[in-house]
């Protein structure tokens, strides 16, 4: 293998979205037999092998033929607490709240535990080709410690933030809003001097809110710039219920977050099931971006996601997993679920593959404002990615080929790509992962 540390060529099949999917017919680039030089980690060259290799004929080639080297995915809303309890079948939000994900996140008081989880979460991301997250991180500041510390070892780039809440939850989750801005405060000039790590200012929902909690929100976004603000919306038609009756003056659920001045380029709202005409172009107006779950939406049988609405408001999306609530941390499966839940919801929007492709790379990196850094292979950007190689003598090896064409392999890819197909990972040119 080539010195991660200097340049060197990729040679692969190659894809990626350099362009938004739902704007540009040709969003979509391919090279059969491509070649993706790094230098220092970086992207300084792209192309078809042959012709990138006689403008630079000394540097080592990485061979990496007879797969796919796709841009990292980047997951948009994925909970970290909640590793170790996928699969609570059978409720809906706000029964499998209680009955599976507060309790687990109480556990998180113990660093040993956190710990553990910690490391299983970073591991999972990069097990799937996810060099990065937008993650719900703890109520408990050492757990996110530890988390930023894993990150900070492993390379992956990582956002998150304590999670804050004041009411309705089990007391050992709850914090005064001074502890919480205290608490924050702490963890945001820890991380500060990090490159791949940033920060989101993350009240748990509007439900658990208060006043004086989203307030606090308010002040530490002001005070920290640099920061992203994430929270739920609009996911469950119990849970809006109980927002309108605590915040009876909000008008809507998107208006509980406007009041306290939380929507904006920077924040991403996760889910969306269930808004109104108004809130659709009033998120379009202040530019914030959701975090679309399907397996997450399914599972829990919160809704299907009006996407066709979302595009016909210009409300920008992307992909995200959930994780707990979901089936798992696998990018490519989010977005076969988008697929076919659109495909049966009753105004649905038929998405292609490369707006799958764009979706869980590009999209991603749009809306946590690092398309400037990485999301596709554009020159001058990070070195992030993900290298697919099917199984010999399986369903997707077959598949792939024998498809005619670039979009039929990645929609193979999408279909029946999983985690056993995800060879190599690398973040900034260095490898994250390898199986």
């Amino acid at each position: 293998m080539i010195d991660e540390l200097k340049s060197g060529i990729v040679r692969s099949a190659i894809f990626h979205t350099p362009r938004n999917a739902f704007q540009s017919n040709t969003s979509l680039e391919m090279f059969a037999d491509g070649a993706l030089v790094m230098e220092a980690g970086r992207i300084v060259a792209l192309g078809d092998f042959s012709q990138v290799r006689r403008l630079h004929p000394s540097v080592p080639v990485h061979d990496l033929s007879g797969g796919f080297v796709l841009p990292g995915f980047i997951d948009t809303h994925v909970h970290y607490p909640q590793t170790r309890i996928i699969g609570g079948l059978g409720y809906s939000l706000l029964e499998w709240l209680n009955k599976h994900a507060l309790p687990e996140e109480l556990r998180m008081v113990g660093r040993d535990y956190a710990a553990a989880v910690a490391s299983e979460f970073l591991h999972a991301l990069a097990s799937h080709g996810t060099t990065a997250a937008l993650v719900f991180g703890s109520h408990f500041v050492p757990a996110m410690e530890l988390l930023f510390d894993a990150a900070i070892a492993s390379g992956q780039r990582i956002v998150s933030g304590l999670v804050v809440s004041d009411r309705v939850l089990p007391a050992g989750l709850l914090q005064t809003p001074d502890q919480a801005y205290l608490g924050n405060n702490e963890l945001i000039r820890r991380i500060r001097n990090h490159r791949n790590l940033g920060y989101a200012v993350t009240p748990r929902f509007a439900l658990s809110a208060s006043d004086a909690m989203l307030e606090v929100c308010q002040t530490l976004l002001k005070e920290n710039p640099a920061s992203l603000f994430q929270t739920h919306i609009n996911e469950n038609l119990h849970e809006m219920a109980e927002v309108q009756a605590l915040f009876p003056d909000a008008g809507d659920y998107l208006g509980v977050y406007e009041q306290f001045n939380l929507t904006e380029s920077r924040s991403i709202l996760a889910h969306n099931l269930h808004p109104t005409g108004s809130e659709l172009a009033r998120m379009a107006a202040s530019k914030v971006s959701v975090a679309h779950c399907p397996c997450s939406n399914a599972a829990l049988g919160s809704g299907l996601f009006p996407m066709r609405r979302h595009l016909e408001a210009q409300v920008h999306f992307a992909l995200g997993t959930d994780v707990g609530a979901g089936t798992g941390f696998g990018m490519l499966k989010e977005g076969l679920q988008a697929y076919l839940l659109q495909r049966i919801h009753g105004e649905g929007f038929s998405l292609t593959p490369e707006q799958l492709l764009y979706l869980a790379t590009r999209a991603g990196a749009e809306a946590l404002g690092l398309e400037e850094e990485t999301g596709d292979f554009s020159i001058g950007k990070s070195a992030d990615f993900v290298y697919l190689r099917p199984l010999s003598g399986s369903p997707l090896a077959a598949a792939v080929a024998h498809a005619d064409s670039a979009t039929q392999i990645l929609a193979s890819l999408f279909t029946l790509g999983d985690s056993h197909c995800v060879k190599e990972v690398r973040v900034s040119g260095r490898v994250i992962y390898q199986s």
